[in-house]
């Protein structure tokens, strides 16, 4: 049974709304709104042209593009968008490489994933559950 579509509102100062490549993608991606460089080894907030309104219980993650990483080296962070945020959507950029990154209007530059979340209360405890893992860190679970 495929999901059901929700629809946002969103309000576009570019060209672009964001869009899904093929079917069943759970990025849609964002472009970007202007001609920009991002510098070798550093980092550029890119405007991607749009506002979104996102309903409560709902978050939009903005995530690097697989092929920019890949490829050209090109990742992107920061990118948490609140129900209550109706800025306009801008991409922190990384260039993870010793070359300029040219951005041309209109370039894919991430992707945005919109995903139910739930608010919880963290309560203090003096002791957490036993688990296998316990308090093993990164690269514990070879």
């Amino acid at each position: 049974m495929p999901n059901k579509t929700l629809q946002f509102p969103c309000k576009v100062a570019g060209d672009y709304l964001p869009a899904y490549a093929h079917p069943g993608d759970a990025g849609a991606d964002l472009r970007s709104a202007v001609d920009d460089i991002v510098p070798a080894r550093g980092r550029k907030l890119v405007p991607a042209g749009i506002r979104i309104a996102l309903p409560p219980g709902h978050v939009g993650l903005v995530w690097p593009r697989s092929g920019l990483a890949v490829n050209r080296g090109i990742d992107c962070g920061a990118g948490v968008i609140d129900s209550q945020y109706r800025g306009e959507l801008k991409v922190l950029i990384f260039n993870h490489t010793d070359a300029d990154f040219i951005i041309n209007r209109g370039d894919k530059i991430a992707q945005l994933l919109v995903q139910k979340v739930e608010t919880v209360e963290f309560v203090p405890v003096r002791e957490l559950d036993d688990t296998q893992r316990g308090e093993n860190g990164f690269g514990s679970t070879r």
